[in-house]
């Protein structure tokens, strides 16, 4: 085991994008409607608003769970596609598809083999009911869920990586992040922490290949979640080579 894997007690993930599937699962919500419209571009309408939604909020000194922030962008979406006629409760419903995502095929065996070395958490700027409904319905395995709600501020702010440390009576150089993100893992790494790419291509839709060279700055770098354990020399679980 490399030093860097010795040394790490926690990993916190990501979730949007690194152990669910957003886009697909949100184009599927959407085709499940039957709104005749297209599904693979409001999903991608939908999450493009988010950072900028959150800055605003930042900037504003205001503080708001992402169910919240989810709706207010889900109005002015629906907006555009000219869907202004959905009632209040198609739109409570529709906006609660983030509690439904679908978690990429190899997260669940992924995170159970992590478990068996290390405390597996999320990190998410997603607010704990969310978080763990979510959890719930996907089986994804946490052993600890915390959440922008936690400290409240959204990620990139430091108080949310220093606050997984502070949570756990770690130093933060023994927490990871593991994220798809590489902004999301600049600024973890710049509060102290490793930190783990994950490479998703697919995040945005297959039509919307990402890149997924990462960083070489990052700890890791894996194809998958259970690449990462293997990695780590975590045990083999079922579906694990």
């Amino acid at each position: 085991m490399s030093e860097a894997a010795s040394r790490i007690k926690v990993i916190a993930f990501d979730v949007f994008g690194t152990v669910v599937d957003w886009h697909g699962s949100i184009m599927r919500e959407v085709e499940r409607l039957g709104l005749g419209i297209d599904a693979d571009e409001f999903a991608l309408a939908w999450r493009r608003e988010y950072v900028p939604a959150m800055q605003t909020v930042m900037d504003q000194g205001e503080w708001v769970i992402l169910d919240v922030l989810h709706r207010r962008i889900l109005d002015g979406v629906l907006a555009r596609f000219g869907l202004d006629s959905m009632t209040e409760t198609e739109r409570r419903e529709l906006n609660l598809a983030w509690h439904r995502l679908d978690p990429w095929p190899d997260s669940v065996a992924g995170l159970d083999s992590l478990r068996s070395r290390y405390i597996v958490c999320t990190l998410s700027n997603g607010n704990i009911g969310l978080l763990t409904e979510m959890a719930k319905r996907a089986g994804l395995p946490w052993d600890c869920i915390l959440s922008a709600e936690n400290f409240g501020k959204y990620k990139p702010h430091p108080d949310t990586y220093l606050g997984v440390a502070r949570i756990f009576d770690v130093r933060p150089d023994e927490v990871m992040l593991a994220a798809a993100h590489q902004a999301d893992l600049d600024a973890a790494r710049g509060c102290g922490l490793a930190t783990a790419y994950i490479e998703r291509p697919l995040e945005f839709g297959a039509k919307h290949p990402k890149d997924i060279a990462g960083s070489r700055d990052n700890t890791f770098h894996a194809a998958d979640i259970p690449a990462l354990a293997s990695q780590l020399g975590c045990d083999s679980v079922a579906g694990i080579g």
